[in-house]
């Protein structure tokens, strides 16, 4: 397998064990949900436009989106301190606490796929698990939040 299969193969394998935990806990919230809590959680408040571009969506599909995460009070849109005629959209302490709580719910739920793993598949997955999560941060890094 070369280098490039490899990541894909991680990738495609990940979206699909989120959709097969996902299905298995009887979860029905939309995965775009997750997505922009995630991200509102990793980089902070944001404009509805670089929320959307983040989420690789459309800004309007993005503000009907938060128009139904902030009807339940899992974020907050305010004023742009920079720009009053732009809102920011922040995560909220229930948004943060729902998204921890799906991710717990995400590791019970696939936990028994891997209950049989010896302890190098630990190692070799936690290590993969290291190196994709500094990826993710140096390329979130290289990114913009609320002031674009």
């Amino acid at each position: 397998m070369h280098k490039s299969e490899a990541v894909t193969a991680i990738v495609l394998a990940t979206h699909a064990l989120a959709r097969i935990a996902a299905h298995d806990a009887g979860n029905d919230a939309p995965s775009a949900q997750w997505r922009a809590l995630s991200i509102l959680d990793q980089r902070g408040g944001m404009r509805l436009g670089a929320l959307a571009s983040a989420a690789r969506t459309t800004q309007p599909g993005m503000t009907r989106l938060i128009g139904t995460l902030e009807q339940a009070g899992l974020v907050e849109r305010t004023a742009d301190p920079h720009d009053s005629r732009a809102t920011v959209v922040t995560a909220t302490e229930a948004g943060i606490r729902a998204l921890d709580d799906w991710r717990t719910e995400l590791g019970a739920t696939l936990a028994p796929r891997f209950d049989g793993l010896s302890d190098d598949d630990w190692r070799a997955i936690e290590r993969t698990a290291a190196i994709l999560g500094e990826r993710v941060q140096s390329t979130s890094s290289d990114t913009t939040g609320a002031h674009e």
